[in-house]
Protein backbone atom coordinates (compact mmCIF):
# COMPACT_ATOMS: atom_id res chain seq x y z
CA UNK A 1 0.00 0.00 0.00
CA UNK A 2 2.99 2.29 0.27
CA UNK A 3 2.69 2.93 -3.46
CA UNK A 4 -0.76 4.32 -2.79
CA UNK A 5 0.16 6.77 -0.08
CA UNK A 6 0.68 5.29 3.33
CA UNK A 7 -0.88 3.78 6.39
CA UNK A 8 -4.36 5.31 6.17
CA UNK A 9 -4.88 4.52 2.48
CA UNK A 10 -6.76 1.22 2.96
CA UNK A 11 -9.06 2.88 5.53
CA UNK A 12 -9.90 5.72 3.15
CA UNK A 13 -10.58 3.33 0.28
CA UNK A 14 -12.65 1.05 2.51
CA UNK A 15 -14.74 3.96 3.75
CA UNK A 16 -15.44 5.02 0.17
CA UNK A 17 -16.36 1.50 -0.92
CA UNK A 18 -20.06 2.02 -0.23
CA UNK A 19 -20.26 5.21 -2.27
CA UNK A 20 -19.37 8.88 -2.37
CA UNK A 21 -18.84 10.66 0.92
CA UNK A 22 -18.05 14.16 2.05
CA UNK A 23 -14.90 15.02 3.98
CA UNK A 24 -16.82 15.41 7.25
CA UNK A 25 -18.40 11.98 6.81
CA UNK A 26 -14.98 10.43 6.31
CA UNK A 27 -13.68 12.22 9.43
CA UNK A 28 -16.57 10.83 11.51
CA UNK A 29 -15.95 7.33 10.14
CA UNK A 30 -12.23 7.55 10.98
CA UNK A 31 -11.96 9.71 14.11
CA UNK A 32 -8.35 8.71 14.82
CA UNK A 33 -6.98 10.24 11.61
CA UNK A 34 -6.27 13.97 11.67
CA UNK A 35 -7.94 16.28 9.17
CA UNK A 36 -4.52 17.17 7.79
CA UNK A 37 -3.56 13.55 7.13
CA UNK A 38 -6.98 12.69 5.68
CA UNK A 39 -6.77 15.67 3.36
CA UNK A 40 -3.28 14.63 2.25
CA UNK A 41 -4.40 11.01 1.64
CA UNK A 42 -7.40 12.13 -0.41
CA UNK A 43 -5.26 14.49 -2.49
CA UNK A 44 -2.66 11.79 -3.10
CA UNK A 45 -5.28 9.20 -4.05
CA UNK A 46 -6.91 11.70 -6.39
CA UNK A 47 -3.56 12.38 -8.09
CA UNK A 48 -3.04 8.64 -8.52
CA UNK A 49 -6.48 8.16 -10.10
CA UNK A 50 -7.93 6.09 -7.25
CA UNK A 51 -10.33 8.73 -5.88
CA UNK A 52 -12.37 11.37 -7.69
CA UNK A 53 -13.26 14.74 -6.18
CA UNK A 54 -16.50 16.47 -7.20
CA UNK A 55 -17.27 20.02 -6.14
CA UNK A 56 -21.03 20.47 -5.76
CA UNK A 57 -22.67 23.78 -6.62
CA UNK A 58 -24.14 24.41 -3.19
CA UNK A 59 -23.83 27.34 -0.83
CA UNK A 60 -21.32 26.93 0.68
CA UNK A 61 -19.70 24.64 -1.90
CA UNK A 62 -19.37 21.02 -0.80
CA UNK A 63 -17.11 18.29 -2.08
CA UNK A 64 -17.82 14.60 -2.59
CA UNK A 65 -15.10 11.98 -2.76
CA UNK A 66 -15.69 8.68 -4.53
CA UNK A 67 -13.68 5.75 -5.80
CA UNK A 68 -12.81 5.66 -9.47
CA UNK A 69 -13.00 2.41 -11.44
CA UNK A 70 -9.35 1.85 -10.56
CA UNK A 71 -10.14 2.44 -6.88
CA UNK A 72 -13.00 -0.06 -7.03
CA UNK A 73 -10.52 -2.70 -8.21
CA UNK A 74 -8.76 -2.45 -4.84
CA UNK A 75 -11.84 -3.43 -2.81
CA UNK A 76 -11.53 -7.24 -3.22
CA UNK A 77 -7.90 -7.13 -2.04
CA UNK A 78 -8.77 -5.01 1.00
CA UNK A 79 -11.79 -7.23 1.75
CA UNK A 80 -9.52 -10.31 1.68
CA UNK A 81 -7.09 -8.66 4.10
CA UNK A 82 -9.96 -7.77 6.46
CA UNK A 83 -11.28 -11.35 6.35
CA UNK A 84 -7.88 -12.90 7.09
CA UNK A 85 -7.30 -10.36 9.87
CA UNK A 86 -10.64 -11.28 11.42
CA UNK A 87 -9.78 -14.98 11.31
CA UNK A 88 -6.39 -14.34 12.90
CA UNK A 89 -7.98 -12.20 15.61
CA UNK A 90 -10.58 -14.88 16.36
CA UNK A 91 -7.89 -17.57 16.44
CA UNK A 92 -5.79 -15.52 18.87
CA UNK A 93 -8.80 -15.00 21.15
CA UNK A 94 -9.62 -18.73 21.15
CA UNK A 95 -6.02 -19.65 21.94
CA UNK A 96 -5.92 -17.13 24.80
CA UNK A 97 -9.20 -18.49 26.17
CA UNK A 98 -7.80 -22.04 25.96
CA UNK A 99 -4.71 -21.06 27.94
CA UNK A 100 -6.85 -19.37 30.60
CA UNK A 101 -9.00 -22.44 31.09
Amino acid sequence: MNLLGGAWTPDVIWNLSEGARRFSELRRAMPVISAKVLSARLKDLEERGVVSRSVLATTPPSVDYALTDLGEELIPAIRAIVEVGSKLHQRTRLEAAGRAA
